[in-house]
């Protein structure tokens, strides 16, 4: 068996590198369709992210450990309006780049060791800030709704990890959902047309820990 003693350890560190897609759930408001002049539906566009963070470990009991993993994580969602105007219809469509500061802390229930690999279990809560919900928007990008720059999650996943020679690597899939309402209103009908915008996010994570990492000085 690889790394015997990594589940004895009381605390092991690490970090993590991952895939994500960002997409909203939206709630259109009641008197969003007026007629003549006006936003009819709203289609969301996804792209591909990626994420970074470090991997703080902390063993609870012998199957429950209770994980911080401070990171960053960039993405981008577009959302295609579909309007009326003077008649016509026409399509708009909104680039909305995310780079949010994350600060996750999970509760992880790991199964019983099976030779080299264990199935988990993860949910917990995450606190992001939204560093480019604020940034200039140009000319040409108008007209554009703002986001609010704090939001907080919670989340669930599964995985699975593999005790390798020299680190435990491990595979994970989770899905985050954002609680407030995103949408900073202003006069125009582009943020008019929502009642409630909320974040929701699915990250495939690839964690390496333990093991000859937890010899590495991360401070310096």
């Amino acid at each position: 068996m690889n790394l015997p003693k990594l589940d004895n350890q009381i605390a092991h560190f690490g970090y993590s590198l991952g895939l994500n897609t960002m997409d909203f759930v939206i709630r259109p408001s009641d008197t969003f369709y007026t007629g003549f002049d006006s936003i009819y539906a709203v289609e969301i566009g996804r792209f591909v992210g990626f994420n970074i963070n470090m991997i703080a470990n902390i063993k609870l009991t012998n199957y429950l450990d209770v994980r911080f993993l401070p990171g960053l994580t960039f993405g981008q969602r577009n959302l295609d309006y579909k309007y009326l105007k003077k008649g016509e219809y026409r399509l708009h469509s909104m680039m909305i780049e995310s780079t949010f500061l994350d600060f996750p802390i999970l509760l992880k229930y790991r199964a019983h060791r099976i030779n080299n690999w264990r199935p988990f279990v993860i949910g917990g809560v995450n606190a992001r800030i939204d560093l480019a919900s604020q940034k200039k928007i140009k000319p040409e990008e108008s007209p554009k709704i703002r986001l609010k720059r704090f939001d907080a999650y919670y989340e669930v996943g599964i995985g699975t990890d593999f005790f390798l020679e020299y680190f435990m690597f491990g595979i994970e899939l989770k899905a985050s959902w954002g609680l407030f309402n995103m949408v900073a209103y202003d006069a125009s009908q582009f943020s008019q047309y929502f009642k409630r915008l909320n974040s929701h996010m699915l990250i495939l994570s690839f964690h390496f820990e333990g093991g000859k990492l937890d010899k590495i000085k991360w401070w310096e």
